[in-house]
């Protein structure tokens, strides 16, 4: 009987016992892993009575004398190892050789997150998760692509899922691949229709690539997605511009919560994290630790300090060195001619109504959209008008002769 954790050959290639149960007929059932490169994450279930499993045992072993040039197979056997042994510390192993200009203070959130302790403090991180809440410019998919570099060199982000705004997601897929080397498949409604049709019927498709890129929109809209994500562990989620999914009761909302309970590495982007309201900005941080706050409404920067990391430009000016620049701003007055004063003072004194209003109140902030359209383009404010005249002789032949609207167009 293959014990659990044992190493054995089955059909030409090496597996993982995981467990062994005897069947009611008679003989074992083993569970495996795969090993070697052609099974590797795979797995299996084979019947001793059928298959021939061959237990590999550590005293088996033979020792050959290494003839190589200056014991070149040894040594590349050993590098392999030192290669495939994942650290446990809180130092750079990797990430610094990524296509980057590596600066101090884009691995701090790596650190933080994989448990370093804080100043004062022995509080460490049981599980990978943060917020990197850095202003505008700063880098915050550079910092993102150091911790998952990081983390897949310790062996905990094989399965990686990231979900961003549909605007973003090529420039986070490019960003990733890029710099990091880190492959990410794009998958959009039709990635997902496309996938389904080249795999059977009951297999969940996001269980069909490791490390995926989707956009939020399209996992919201559509309900048959939500079950299906609840059947799929992830061992990291990045979700980038998280701001979009703090309102408590949202869709976007409901759906981060799902994807936080089903990973064990997550990681929250934002340059603008909190909109004023402490209740959406603990419903971050509950994401990250549901144990973080007890009260919504009334808690501590020390309750949260270890789950997010907030700088600015004048906070890391001193390890940025020349790589930002203060931005000049140089004012051009134009004078406007007669008819663009002649056209400013006829919409300033122009009166909308808006149809189907009960008072037939004056529409202010109408008139003001067509102000700022006219300071942009004359020509973007003609098709406004142009698009409001059509739109209310549209809706005026839809009222019938004996209704009555109560306003004036």
């Amino acid at each position: 009987m293959s014990a659990p954790g044992s190493r054995v050959r089955v059909r030409g290639e090496e597996w993982a016992v995981e467990k062994s149960l005897p069947l009611s007929t008679g003989g074992q059932a083993v569970y495996v892993r795969g090993l070697t490169e052609l099974v590797r994450r795979h797995q299996a279930i084979f019947l001793d009575t059928l298959d021939d499993i061959q237990d590999l045992r550590p005293e088996d072993t033979r020792l050959v004398s290494d003839d190589s040039t200056g014991f070149r197979q040894t040594r590349l056997y050993l590098e392999t190892l030192l290669r495939r042994t994942p650290p446990t510390d809180t130092r750079i192993h990797l990430a610094h050789r990524a296509a980057l200009d590596p600066m101090p203070y884009q691995f701090v959130p790596t650190r933080r997150a994989l448990g370093e302790p804080l100043a004062g403090t022995q509080r460490q991180a049981v599980r990978p998760r943060i917020l990197i809440a850095d202003g505008t410019g700063l880098g915050k998919t550079i910092e993102a692509g150091i911790l998952l570099t990081e983390l897949i060199k310790r062996g905990r982000a094989r399965r990686i899922l990231v979900v961003a705004t549909k605007a973003l997601l090529t420039q986070f897929q490019r960003d990733l691949w890029a710099r990091f080397t880190i492959p990410l498949v794009r998958l959009d409604s039709e990635g997902i229709r496309q996938v389904q049709s080249r795999i059977p019927s009951n297999r969940n498709p996001f269980s069909y690539y490791d490390r995926c890129i989707i956009s939020v929109d399209t996992l919201k809209n559509n309900g048959k997605y939500r079950s299906e994500l609840e059947q799929i562990h992830w061992d990291v989620i990045v979700v980038d511009e998280c701001q979009n999914v703090a309102n408590r009761g949202s869709q976007r909302e409901s759906l981060a919560r799902l994807l936080a309970a089903k990973c064990d590495a997550l990681v929250l982007t934002s340059a603008t994290p909190h909109n004023g309201r402490p209740e959406s900005f603990a419903n971050l941080m509950r994401m990250l630790d549901p144990t973080a706050i007890a009260d919504a409404e009334r808690f501590t920067r020390d309750d949260i300090e270890h789950l997010f990391v907030r700088r600015f430009k004048h906070d890391i000016e001193g390890q940025a060195g020349d790589s930002f620049q203060e931005r000049k701003i140089h004012t051009h007055a134009v004078p406007a001619s007669a008819v663009e004063l002649k056209a400013l003072a006829a919409l300033r004194g122009s009166k909308l109504h808006s149809l189907g209003t009960k008072r037939g109140g004056v529409d202010v902030l109408q008139r003001w959209n067509l102000v700022k359209a006219f300071l942009s383009s004359p020509r973007a404010c003609l098709k406004s008008i142009e698009h409001r005249v059509k739109t209310t002789k549209d809706a005026l032949t839809q009222v019938s002769p004996f209704s009555h609207t109560g306003c004036t167009v």
